[in-house]
């Protein structure tokens, strides 16, 4: 499997393996082990960032995955052993190469304008919903950067108990 079977996983069904928005942490942990905690700043806050190489996951306190970024824009893409054989991949997937890949997966896209100004454009899978966001270098073809699902938004009962708590 490649990195842009990966990608084309991706938007057709806006998961990899069992990487979906709105599934158990613990699931996933059982497919790919454990993540590392990408601690932001030196607060440790709800919803917390994990990651399985270059897949990053933001979870809630309730274990549930809320969003999903698969990010592309190192020299090398890291993956978990459980979603991929290889576990590296080049980096930098340029903007014709990811389009080819889902025309021929027959994965439907279309522009995404909320994401495509100055140096940056995006398209956005219409079966997933998935965003790839393309960084663009004077001279150079568009590269993508980032791809990902829109955020799961859910009424987490971990969140609500906590509110209802003295």
């Amino acid at each position: 499997m490649e990195l842009l079977d990966v990608l084309t996983e991706l938007a057709r069904s806006g998961q990899v393996g069992p990487v979906a928005n709105g599934a158990n942490l613990k699931a996933v942990t059982e497919a790919l082990g454990d993540p590392f905690e990408v601690v932001v700043g030196k607060r440790r806050s709800w919803p917390r960032l994990l990651a399985f190489g270059d897949l990053e996951l933001s979870i809630c306190r309730c274990q549930k995955i809320i969003l999903i970024c698969l990010q592309t824009w190192r020299d090398v893409v890291e993956l978990p052993a459980g979603l991929v054989t290889e576990q590296t991949f080049p980096g930098h997937p340029k903007y014709a190469d990811v389009i080819a890949a889902l025309d021929h997966a027959g994965c439907a896209w279309q522009p995404y304008t909320p994401l495509t100004f100055d140096n940056q454009c995006a398209i956005q899978a219409t079966s997933s919903g998935v965003v790839f966001v393309f960084e663009i270098h004077e001279g150079e073809d568009p590269i993508l950067n980032i791809a990902g699902p829109q955020p799961h938004q859910h009424d987490c009962p971990a969140a609500a108990k906590t509110r209802a708590t003295p």
